[in-house]
């Protein structure tokens, strides 16, 4: 004989599989990454004991003030982030979850992940060596650019490289420093041709800027809302959509005069 179950019998037993169903999803692998703020480098100086920028075949100027790159740190893509990660981390300000094939290539391992954004850093660098030599009207044939930047990949530091190129050989152009002495930040892809692009987590880059003393933050004009979303007090946002117009604001700063955009 069947006995009938009680009302609080009968909604501990429905609730089971639901208590076990979330108690699965909250420990199962998600699709996502979770990120930070990174590190910041000086395309002027060194980086772990090594100069960012050397060049041979033209007189070097000696700079002040400076360029740092900015980036943004991740879980790896082999890391299991959970349903808990993704809650815990999700109303932070210096956090951001984001689908995982925003941040890494889909369906790669590891190692083919790596490589890839080796590859990419190699075509920056090779892309901003271009930019700024065509932008100084000098010839690959007689100056000799290297740029090194240990164990950070990816494409995003392209204009600050370009950037540091030029004001290791020239400054702004009159016998000044592009930075004007500040410690100037920044973000965005470049091409051979000078077109700046946009690149992603902005809005941790800028973080990362200010704590290590930026006080102007160069991004892509296409991401001036995602940088503006969480910005830090005391850094200012220069919109950029080409090399020119950045030299151009740069330079502005320095004298004082002259109009600078703003996002």
């Amino acid at each position: 004989m069947l006995s009938r179950l009680t009302r609080p019998r009968a909604i501990a037993v429905c609730a089971l599989p639901v208590v076990a169903l979330l108690a699965t999803a909250a420990f199962a692998p998600l699709p996502f990454s979770v990120a930070g703020p990174g590190t910041t480098a000086n395309v002027l100086g060194q980086y772990r004991g090594t100069s960012v920028i050397t060049v041979s075949g033209a007189p070097v100027r000696r700079t002040s003030g400076q360029l740092r790159m900015t980036t943004i740190v991740a879980t790896g893509p082999d890391t299991r982030v959970t349903l808990g990660d993704v809650a815990g981390n999700w109303f932070r300000t210096d956090r951001a979850v984001l689908p995982r094939d925003a941040v890494y290539p889909s369906g790669n391992s590891v190692k083919e992940i790596e490589k890839h954004n080796v590859e990419q850093m190699r075509q920056s660098q090779d892309a901003a060596t271009q930019a700024a030599l065509k932008y100084l009207h000098l010839s690959a044939d007689k100056v000799h650019v290297t740029l090194r930047l240990a164990n950070v990949g990816g494409p995003s530091a392209g204009l600050l490289f370009t950037l540091g190129i030029i004001d290791k050989l020239d400054g702004d152009g009159r016998g000044g420093d592009l930075t004007g002495g500040r410690t100037v930040a920044g973000t965005g892809t470049i091409d051979a041709s000078g077109r700046v692009g946009a690149v992603g987590g902005v809005a941790l880059k800028t973080q990362a800027a200010r704590r290590d003393g930026a006080t102007v933050f160069l991004v892509p004009k296409a991401e001036c809302s995602d940088a503006k979303a969480e910005l830090p007090k005391g850094l200012r946002l220069v919109p950029v959509t080409t090399l020119q117009g950045a030299v151009n604001s740069l330079v502005a700063l320095e004298k004082g005069k002259g109009s600078v955009p703003s996002c």
